[in-house]
């Protein structure tokens, strides 16, 4: 949890303007990636627009999904109550924002009640495989109220890494393998598993938690699938925590590359021309990782549609005032923006 607190304390020096901005970065890529992980591709912009108006913030006027505006709420309450008990009526209130705009989907905003076995399955019809069976509906009750009762009386004293990571990691197992509602439990458990999280340090963590799942998406799953098969838990949880602080150490360079990019444009307005800036913000959206394999003169062209003289002019000029940096000769040559995120 040690990154957690270091990404919060990070931003408090930061001016207001930022802050809000680099909150909204943070939120945004836990919603994109957690929706990502059910095959779900939502609109960045679109995302972001919505959890700056839930959060009472100016926002562009653009026109959110249903799905886009639901995961968006309940981020934004994740972010507001980060140390708020999770209740039956949260969970609820939850699968209502994430099931915004659907009509397929008969129980909303409680417990699914079909007579029918909750099944994961996978392949084609005919040649399905069951990798696991929740608890019937007449269960739910019973099984989601024990859960409920263990998080509350589990609530770690203290910012204790182990016990938070640990128990985090059965919250969110526990009510996967419970499975209780018809649709959206996967993204209802990885947020039952960031306020797991919060809880510990009590205020929200900045995690990143789904974005490291999502890179590890097919483990993720085997993983889940083991331990709510067989019921040991050992390996889920040293590869849940090995995920968690992956992805705190994630969110750390995030915060502070967001940060660094906010200093760099600062320095450089006025200086630019609109080539320069508009190649700088095409590299900055790419994140701390950057353009794959650096920026090429090629690259420059493409995203600005100058001759080869004038990228030449371009490319020294951002070099020589310190915005990147150049390796390699010739065709080699690529550029790098000027950003650490060392501690």
């Amino acid at each position: 949890m040690e990154n957690a607190a270091i990404a919060v304390g990070t931003m408090r020096h930061l001016g207001k303007n930022d802050r809000e901005d680099v909150v909204i970065e943070l939120l945004s890529s836990d919603a994109l990636s957690t929706s990502a992980i059910e095959g779900e591709v939502l609109d960045r912009d679109s995302v972001q627009s919505s959890l700056r108006r839930q959060l009472g913030l100016s926002a562009a006027p653009l026109r959110s999904s249903p799905a886009e505006a639901g995961i968006a709420e309940m981020m934004a309450d994740l972010y507001r109550h980060p140390i708020d008990p999770i209740t039956e009526e949260r969970l609820f209130e939850w699968h209502r924002m994430v099931m915004n705009g659907r009509r397929d989907i008969a129980d909303i905003g409680s417990y699914r009640r079909h007579d029918e076995p909750m099944q994961i399955v996978s392949g084609a019809f005919g040649r399905q495989r069951v990798h696991f069976e929740a608890p019937p509906s007449e269960r739910l009750a019973v099984e989601m109220g024990r859960l409920l009762e263990w998080l509350q009386q589990t609530t770690p004293e203290g910012p204790d890494p182990h016990a938070a990571l640990t128990r985090a990691g059965i919250a969110h197992l526990w009510f996967e393998s419970i499975h209780p509602f018809e649709d959206g439990n996967g993204r209802i458990g990885r947020a039952i598993a960031e306020s797991a999280l919060a809880r510990a340090i009590s205020t929200p963590t900045f995690s990143a938690l789904s974005k490291s799942l999502l890179r590890h998406r097919k483990d993720y799953y085997a993983m889940l699938e083991a331990a709510s098969s067989t019921l040991f838990i050992d390996d889920w949880l040293s590869w849940f925590a090995d995920r968690a602080l992956e992805a705190q150490k994630s969110a750390d360079e995030l915060v502070r590359f967001l940060i660094e990019k906010t200093r760099l444009m600062d320095r450089l307005r006025g200086a630019l021309n609109e080539r320069q800036e508009k190649v700088l913000l095409r590299m900055l959206a790419e994140g701390p990782e950057g353009f794959t394999g650096g920026l090429s003169a090629g690259n420059y062209a493409t995203i600005t549609g100058a001759p080869p003289s004038t990228i030449t002019r371009d490319l020294s000029d951002l070099v020589e005032k310190g915005a990147l940096l150049r390796t390699g000769e010739r065709k080699a040559t690529r550029y790098r923006l000027n950003i650490t995120t060392d501690t």
